[in-house]
C-alpha cells in the first residue's frame, strides 16, 4: 500500500497556552489535480486529521482521465510517470477516505475545486462517499478570516516543508486554523 498515515504533532508547552480552552482540530483535505479546468481530475489526496495524523495518497488515473496541464505539474511537481509508478487505484483511495472519514465533515480552503475533484474520484470508483466536505470559511470567525493570510504565510515559513504535497498543504491549513483560533479567542 503506497498511501500513508503519518504522525506529526506540533506542540507548544507554554503555560499561557495550556490555560486556554483546548481546540478540536478540524479535519482538513487538500487535493492536487491534473489541471485547473473542467476536465481535470485528482492526482493526490492529503488529509490532516486530529492529533497530528496525516494521510496522503497519489492516485493512478482512471483510463478516461486523460487531461494533463503542464502548468499544474510545475506547481505540484508530480509527473504522469510518477502516478503510473506510485499511484494507488482510485477504488482503494476512495475506500481509504471513507474508512478514515465516515460520517465526518472535512474542510477545504479550496472547496470550489476540491469538492468536484472528490466527486470525480468517487464517481469513477463507483463508490458512494460517506463523508461531507465544506469550505473552511464555514467554521472561521470574522476575526480569524482577518488574520488568515498573514498567519498562513507565517505557518508555511515555520514548517519549512520542502515539497508542495497535498498532506503538507492540509497540515498548513489545519495549523493556520489552530493559530488563528488561539489568537482570536
Amino acid at each position: 500500500m503506497r498511501s500513508a498515515i503519518v504522525r506529526s504533532v506540533m506542540t507548544n508547552n507554554s503555560p499561557q497556552k495550556s490555560r486556554k480552552k483546548q481546540i478540536r482540530r478540524p479535519y482538513i483535505i487538500d487535493v492536487e489535480a491534473s489541471g485547473f479546468g473542467q476536465h481535470s481530475y485528482p492526482i493526490e489526496i492529503g488529509l490532516a486529521l486530529e492529533q497530528g495524523e496525516r494521510y496522503c495518497s497519489l492516485l493512478s488515473p482512471a483510463p478516461e482521465w486523460t487531461h494533463w496541464d503542464e502548468t499544474a505539474e510545475k506547481i505540484h511537481c508530480v509527473t504522469r510517470e510518477c502516478l503510473a509508478l506510485n499511484g494507488n487505484p482510485i477504488a482503494q483511495v476512495a475506500n481509504d477516505l471513507n474508512r478514515l472519514l465516515k460520517g465526518c465533515t472535512i474542510y477545504s480552503d479550496g472547496w470550489v475545486v476540491d469538492k468536484p475533484w472528490l466527486t470525480t474520484l468517487f464517481y469513477a470508483a463507483k463508490i458512494p462517499q460517506h463523508f461531507s466536505i465544506s469550505p473552511i470559511e464555514m467554521i472561521l470567525s470574522e476575526d480569524q478570516m482577518s488574520i488568515w493570510h498573514d498567519t498562513k504565510t507565517r505557518i508555511t515559513r515555520e514548517l519549512a516543508l520542502k515539497r508542495h504535497r497535498a498532506s503538507a498543504d492540509a497540515l498548513i491549513i489545519q495549523e493556520t486554523y489552530v493559530k488563528t483560533w488561539e489568537s482570536t479567542c
